[in-house]
């Protein structure tokens, strides 16, 4: 084996699908005098998504492969066997990544260095996902926060540096038919919801235009469901066609109308991003131990149960739209996800994870850190103080966040006919006016009373 060529770099694509803002390409260009792109299609990602997220994902590659001319590599396999091939075929010095800190990624990186470092090749990290990388805002005592409001203070007071400048020009880039490694096509895959456009130029229009249109009304209006009020950037963030950090760009100015709300929501994802790098066992238990007791509904009518919410059949029309909104378009504004949720475990009395890996296989967003911590948020098990007797009325949420049932209407045909707020309560129209809508499955009242009794065991469980 040829000495490593520290002329020579290569830069691995994952969840930064995207040239500008791109602080690795500026430590490649330091380091190499060129470059290779890859992406590499890791079946213990793509395994688990859904066909909307998959679909999307492919669609930024095309687009990211069009920005760079034709000049992105894609393979497929474990990153620990192919990303020292691809640095073997090169006879590269340095492999160049923006930091990965959930639990996997950081497994992976850890046997990919590894293997690297066997060949005398070097994994360099530089950046992430996020505007402030997880661990690096602390307390005062220097401890990790376990409540948002302290950590929002202190990540703003933290800040972040001016967004990178850099673009396809950065480096000087290898073709990949001159590499000698077996080359996988971009996949082709259709997804049945109806997804945004991909890629980072239509992440940088999207941010664009909500910035001009929609910021001013953002604190007021992000909770309507329709019109949405919403940035919906969420899909872009998720494979890192834009940079939080280019969004905090134009978010600098405080006393603009909406940026305060906006800047808050950008916390909220890096908080659950810092509370699943210290605590990486909350993806898939409760964060708070205590909730360990909450007994939960299983068995057949369980499953029944569940079936009908996935279905948007639960005869609550808020909810139904909602889970039929979801499996139309893989993405749900973040007020009907903790109605949907709350329903779920608190009406229902279902686990929390049944709900929670049922998003994450339809979401074209779907992030672990923001996915399962907001469950655990509605569900009362996770960071919040005091949360289990915050339990969602479907039936008022509806008429506050959808006044005039035009969310409703468009996702229930079955009530399309119904006008104003009565499409809310169904069950209160005359006989044959709802057609097939199914009736309430539950008694909510009731189901709320079931809940807080419930929560007695996790108090009696926190002595």
């Amino acid at each position: 084996m040829p000495p490593a060529d520290h002329r020579t770099a290569v830069v691995w694509f994952r969840r930064d699908l995207r040239l500008a803002d791109q602080p690795m390409l500026i430590a490649a260009a330091e380091r190499a005098s060129r470059a290779l792109a890859v992406f590499v299609l890791d079946p213990v990602l793509l395994g688990p998504s859904g066909t909307a997220r998959t679909a999307f994902l492919y669609g930024c590659l095309r687009e990211l492969g069009e920005s760079l001319r034709g000049r992105l590599l894609i393979v497929r396999g474990e990153p620990a066997q192919v990303v020292p091939q691809v640095a073997s075929a090169v006879n590269a010095g340095s492999v160049h990544v923006a930091a990965d800190y959930g639990p996997y990624g950081t497994r992976r990186d850890q046997q990919v260095s590894e293997a690297l470092n066997a060949r005398g090749v070097e994994l360099v990290s530089t950046g992430s996902p996020y505007a402030v990388a997880p661990g690096r805002v602390h307390t005062g005592n220097g401890e990790r926060f376990k409540v948002f409001t302290p950590f929002r203070r202190a990540w703003l007071d933290h800040g972040w540096p001016h967004p990178a400048q850099t673009g396809a020009g950065t480096l000087r880039w290898i073709d990949p038919a001159d590499v000698g490694v077996e080359r996988a096509d971009v996949p082709s895959a259709d997804s049945p919801a109806r997804l945004p456009e991909p890629g980072e130029r239509a992440a940088l229009r999207a941010w664009r235009s909500f910035v001009d249109d929609q910021l001013a009304d953002y604190g007021s209006e992000r909770n309507r469901p329709q019109p949405v009020g919403s940035s919906q950037m969420s899909p872009y963030l998720k494979f890192g066609c834009i940079h939080p950090r280019t969004m905090l760009a134009d978010l600098s100015d405080g006393r603009r109308a909406g940026v305060a709300a906006y800047r808050s929501e950008l916390a909220w994802r890096e908080f659950y991003a810092d509370v699943l790098f210290h605590r990486p066992e909350t993806a898939r238990r409760n964060y708070d131990k205590a909730f360990d007791v909450l007994p939960t509904a299983s068995g057949v009518a369980a499953e029944r149960a569940f079936a009908a919410w996935c279905d948007g059949r639960t005869g609550f029309p808020i909810v139904d739209a909602g889970m039929r909104q979801l499996k139309a378009e893989g993405w749900l504004p973040n007020r009907i996800r903790m109605v949907t949720a709350s329903f779920l475990v608190k009406d229902l009395h279902l686990p929390w994870r049944w709900g929670a890996r049922h998003f994450m296989r339809l979401l074209v967003d779907g992030d672990l850190a923001s996915n399962q911590h907001n469950w655990q948020w509605v569900a009362g098990c996770g960071t919040d103080a005091a949360p289990y007797f915050r339990i969602f009325n479907p039936t008022t949420q509806g008429e506050r966040f959808d006044p005039d049932g035009d969310y409703v209407r468009t996702w229930v045909p079955e009530l399309a006919h119904v006008p104003g707020k009565a499409v809310h309560q169904p069950w209160k129209l005359s006989r044959g006016e709802a057609g097939d809508y199914p009736a309430p499955m539950v008694d909510h009242a009731e189901e709320r009373q079931e809940a807080l009794a419930a929560y007695d065991l996790v108090k009696a469980a926190r002595g």
